[in-house]
């Protein structure tokens, strides 16, 4: 069972910032972004399941992903709605500074 998600009023600046203060964390989301919802086990191939399972669980109790299951697997998509709801204009600026990097 996948734990819960914070709701969106809930989800607070300096958790959403902190999760996104990785690299790796920071180009999940830049896939999620780009290419939608993904499967867990499609987004890190080189990267042990343990590390990827304490990324995901940053991401999502910071309010940043959806995880949810499907059969064997973990669908995991961005959450932009509520993102863009409670600080506008945060991902675009995170996004646009990330593909300018590139």
């Amino acid at each position: 069972m996948i734990a819960s998600h914070p709701e969106r009023a809930k989800i607070r600046l300096e958790n959403v910032l902190f999760a996104l203060g990785n690299p790796l964390r920071l180009e999940i989301v830049r896939t999620l972004a780009d290419e939608g919802e993904q499967a867990c086990g499609s987004l890190r191939k080189d990267v042990a399941k343990s590390t990827m399972t304490h990324h995901w669980r940053v991401l999502r109790d910071s309010g940043v992903i959806w995880q949810r299951p499907q059969g064997r697997e973990n669908l995991i998509s961005l959450r932009r709605d509520d993102l863009d709801a409670r600080f506008p204009g945060l991902m675009d600026i995170l996004l646009n500074a990330i593909h300018a990097e590139q």
